[in-house]
């Protein structure tokens, strides 16, 4: 589960800082759901504990198999609930870089989220 967290015509990327074999590379935010939880408030949650923002899941965006384990990487557009309550903060991250549609293709990504590309840039040409 993961959100592209657009703001300003541009969306959120996050570098990784574990575990050893991804650190660097680049993912839009994200995690699992726990017990009880929806999908929206998974992402909700960990958008808060990853990068310190509170936002509002808007539509889904994909799915595409997970490469690294069992299940799928599923991803929803979202935007800042309350976008002067402050920036993006890189909690468990090593760099934070917002990017417009012609930067996409500029970072690193990690396989399952290079896989939406094509669809975040529709989602920042709107």
């Amino acid at each position: 589960m993961a959100a592209a967290i657009v703001h300003g015509g541009e969306v959120l990327a996050a570098q990784r800082s574990a575990p050893p074999e991804l650190a660097g590379m680049w993912e839009f935010p994200g995690g699992k759901v726990e017990p009880g939880e929806t999908e929206f408030e998974a992402l909700i949650r960990e958008c808060q504990e990853e990068v310190g923002v509170t936002i509002a899941p808007d539509r889904f965006l994909g799915e595409v198999p997970n490469p690294y384990g069992s299940g799928s990487v599923r991803l929803w557009s979202a935007v800042l609930s309350d976008p002067d309550g402050g920036s993006p903060v890189a909690l468990e991250h090593l760099e934070l870089r917002w990017l417009s549609a012609e930067e996409l293709s500029s970072v690193d990504w990690l396989p399952g989220n290079r896989q939406f590309e094509a669809a975040v840039r529709l989602l920042l040409s709107e």
